[in-house]
Order: C-alpha cells, then sequence, then structure tokens
C-alpha cells in the first residue's frame, strides 16, 4: 500500500505543516541528487586511480561540456516540472495532459538540432576548454562517448524531472539509484577487464542513462503519474511547448553559463600554472559541485511546493516553503563545510592521490568552498522564480553573475595576484551575488503580498 506522500502529493503540498514538508519532499530528492552526482565524482576516482592523471584532467575538461547535453534535460525537464505543478495546481487537465507529447518532441529537436552536432565539435571544444597533448586526446574519447547517448541524457532527465514535478520524490530518486548501479558496475569493469580506458567510463555512464530513461518510461506507461499521462502521445501544442520552453530556460542557461566559467578558468589556470594546478582545479571543482548536489535536491523538492501553491494561489505558503528549505539548506550543508575546512586532504587525495599537497594548495580549496553556507538562498531563489512565472529573474541572476562579474574576476584578478585569484574571485563574486539576490526575493515577496491582498 502507497504512503500518504504517493497516495495525494497535492493536497499534502497544499495543506501539510510546511517545516514537515520540507523533509519528507527533500530527502529523497537529496538523496536522488547525491546519487546522481556521484556518476561524475565515481567516474572521476575510477579514472584518477585506475588509468592516471592526464586521463582525470581530460574527463575534467570534458565534463562542463558533457553538462551541455545534460543540460538540454534540464531544459525541457525543468520547464515541464514547472507549467505542470502550476497546471496541478490550478486544476488545469489540458494543460497536465499535454506535458509529456511535448516533452518527446522537444527532447527529439533538441538532439538533433543541438546535442548530436556537439560531436563532430569535440576536439575544439576541448581545445577551447585548454586541452593540450595527451590531456586534450583523453577529454575527446571521453566526450564524443558521452555525446553518443544524448538522447538518454536528455530525455530521461527531463521524465524526472516531470515526476519531480508531481512531488514524487521517492520515485524519481529510485530512477537515479538504478542508473547510477549500473554506471558504478560498469565502469571499473570497462576500464579494467575490457581495456577500453576513458571511453569505457563514458559508455558505462551512456549505459546507466539508457536505463534511467526506461524506467521514466514504465513509470508513466504503467500509469502511475499523478495526471494524465499519454507516454506514447506526439500531439504538438504550441503554447505548452512555449511554456516548456521559457520557464526552462534559466536552467539551461545556468548549464551553459557554467560551461562558459570553466572554460574560462580552465584556460586561465593553465596559462599561469602547471600541470599539477589544472589537476588540483580540477580535483577542487569537482568535490566543489559534489557539495553542491544536496542543495539541488532542496531546490526540485522546492519546485512543485511553489508551483503547485502558486497555481492555487497560495502565496505565503510559497514564502515559508522559501525560508524553510532555505534553512534546511544552511543545516545540510554546514557539517559537511566544516569538515572539508578542518580536513581538506583527506578529501582531495581521493582524486588526487599522487599529488602532493602543499600548505597552500590546500589554502586554496578553503577559500574555494568557503562560500557554500550562503549558496541554499541563491539556489532556493534560482528554482523560485520558474516556479511562479518569474523565470527572467533567475535568467537574468545567472546572466549577471556569470557574465558581468565572474568571467571579468577570473581575467582580471589571476593577472595580478596569480592563481589565488581564481580561488578568491570566485568567492567574492558569489558574496556578491547572495546579497543581491536576496533582495530580488524580498522585493518579489513584497508583490505577491500584495497580490494574494487584491484576491
Amino acid at each position: 500500500m502507497e504512503n500518504l506522500l504517493e497516495q495525494d502529493q497535492k493536497a499534502l503540498i497544499l495543506s501539510h505543516d510546511i517545516k514537515k514538508l520540507v523533509w519528507k519532499l527533500s530527502l529523497p530528492s537529496i538523496a536522488s541528487m547525491v546519487l546522481f552526482g556521484l556518476n561524475t565524482v565515481s567516474d572521476s576516482i575510477f579514472v584518477g586511480q585506475l588509468i592516471g592523471q592526464a586521463a582525470l584532467s581530460g574527463v575534467a575538461l570534458a565534463g562542463p561540456l558533457t553538462a551541455i547535453v545534460l543540460g538540454f534535460g534540464y531544459w525541457i525537464g525543468t520547464g515541464a516540472a514547472n507549467v505542470l505543478s502550476i497546471a496541478l495546481g490550478a486544476d488545469d487537465k489540458k494543460t497536465q495532459q499535454g506535458i509529456l507529447a511535448n516533452t518527446a518532441i522537444l527532447t527529439l529537436a533538441m538532439t538533433l538540432l543541438f546535442a548530436l552536432p556537439i560531436y563532430l565539435a569535440a576536439e575544439p571544444l576541448i581545445k577551447m576548454m585548454g586541452g593540450k597533448g595527451e590531456i586534450l586526446a583523453q577529454g575527446v574519447i571521453y566526450f564524443k562517448t558521452t555525446v553518443l547517448g544524448a538522447v538518454f541524457w536528455i530525455y530521461g532527465m527531463s521524465l524526472n524531472l516531470i515526476i519531480r514535478g508531481e512531488g514524487k520524490m521517492r520515485k524519481s530518486a529510485m530512477m537515479v539509484v538504478y542508473g547510477l548501479v549500473v554506471n558504478i558496475t560498469l565502469t571499473p569493469f570497462f576500464i579494467i577487464i575490457l581495456g577500453t580506458g576513458v571511453e569505457g567510463a563514458a559508455w558505462a555512464t551512456n549505459v546507466g542513462m539508457l536505463v534511467f530513461s526506461m524506467d521514466g518510461i514504465l513509470y508513466f506507461k504503467n500509469g502511475k503519474a499523478s495526471f494524465i499521462a499519454n507516454i506514447g502521445s506526439f500531439k504538438y501544442d504550441k503554447e505548452i511547448a512555449k511554456k516548456i520552453i521559457r520557464n526552462g530556460f534559466p536552467g539551461f542557461i545556468f548549464n551553459i553559463m557554467a560551461l562558459v566559467q570553466a572554460m574560462v578558468v580552465f584556460n586561465v589556470v593553465i596559462k599561469i600554472g602547471n600541470e599539477k594546478d589544472v589537476a588540483f582545479f580540477a580535483a577542487a571543482n569537482v568535490i566543489y559541485l559534489f557539495l553542491m548536489t544536496p542543495l539541488y535536491g532542496l531546490m526540485r523538492a522546492f519546485q512543485p511546493v511553489a508551483g503547485i501553491n502558486y497555481g492555487a494561489k497560495q502565496y505565503d505558503r510559497i514564502k515559508k516553503g522559501f525560508y524553510s528549505f532555505t534553512y534546511s539548506g544552511l543545516l545540510l550543508i554546514t557539517p559537511f563545510w566544516v569538515f572539508i575546512m578542518l580536513f581538506p586532504k583527506i578529501i582531495l587525495q581521493l582524486i588526487i592521490p599522487t599529488i602532493e599537497l602543499s600548505d597552500i594548495y590546500l589554502w586554496y580549496f578553503r577559500v574555494y568552498v568557503f562560500v557554500l553556507p550562503f549558496l541554499p538562498l541563491v539556489f532556493m531563489a534560482l528554482m523560485l522564480f520558474p516556479a511562479i512565472n518569474k523565470s527572467k529573474y533567475a535568467s537574468m541572476i545567472v546572466l549577471v553573475r556569470q557574465l558581468v562579474v565572474y568571467i571579468p574576476a577570473m581575467l582580471i584578478l589571476p593577472k595580478y595576484i596569480g592563481i589565488s585569484g581564481v580561488y578568491i574571485g570566485s568567492t567574492i563574486v558569489n558574496l556578491m551575488v547572495a546579497i543581491w539576490t536576496i533582495w530580488l526575493v524580498w522585493r518579489e515577496f513584497k508583490y505577491l503580498k500584495r497580490n494574494e491582498g487584491g484576491n
């Protein structure tokens, strides 16, 4: 017998105590994001331990490019989840019935128009990331192989996010578990037994994403969704497709800007540092991104709370939910943050066991991760705005942060203070963005309060 969460998610989200709701939704969501993050971390660990430093650096350079492919899934899936949540809150049956068909159409379009052509540009893209010699060769192999599984990456992530848009975080987490188990099982087998190197690591991930996608298809095909799910339909609806594209665009921009950021930073590190500096930054960045995965889980759990309550015009619950999820994020991340600030060497040597870590490298790492406790608020804001049909603000935060502040800081600071500028600049920029985001959220809540008073 299904529990209360699976029986009536909409009623739960609209009426359950917010503080209790946070953890009911967040724990499986956080687990799914941590597990999904392990896909990247496990590849880095296996490649670093079983192949070598050049292969690890190549995979690190390919990682942000691979995120473009996954970014299309986030674009479609986040947009569809936001549209679905609002439609569930407003009891809009027509929109609910058109979600899956337009998701499938947009998945095929993104794969054909954007993802697969990237395959042909693999080498120039890795070069733009700063790849040279053996690092370039390893990065190209890894990236081209992952792109071959693009349709599974995009469609699987889209379906998973739609399930989260229903509020069914436990099912979403189980989808990730199945894919991760396949990936972790196959990666050492392909590398050690078959001797396929980084190509094998990429194929293991692709097979995991295939399993991930198939589980989502079976969920909808077996009638387990909380709405009429036409999984085999390809009926195009222009208005629904436009809403999906608009509401999911901030998530895609976030991924693209992350790529631009990585491209700039890796080139700066390569230019002013050595191979050891590149490997260290690659490891530090993998850990930093992995530590943020619980926040991504909270974001995804907050999305149906904001969207469904917005559709039902329960604006005060949106505000309460925002503060509760933000505070929970702070509570969740602080113990991990304290541990890595005190014992950074233990964490770093999981990925780069052969590199001698001097005190200056450990200081760089501490500076780089210092900002983590400030990020829960920013993450919740990036999910809040699209969930309440204000996606332009989320896009604005991402674009201004990257293009106006972060990239100029990376291009200027290291010229004057060396490679430490990469780590110091990143933290200063993130603190500035957090302050600005607080103001934007405060202003939006004032608007919602006035609007609620008029209903």
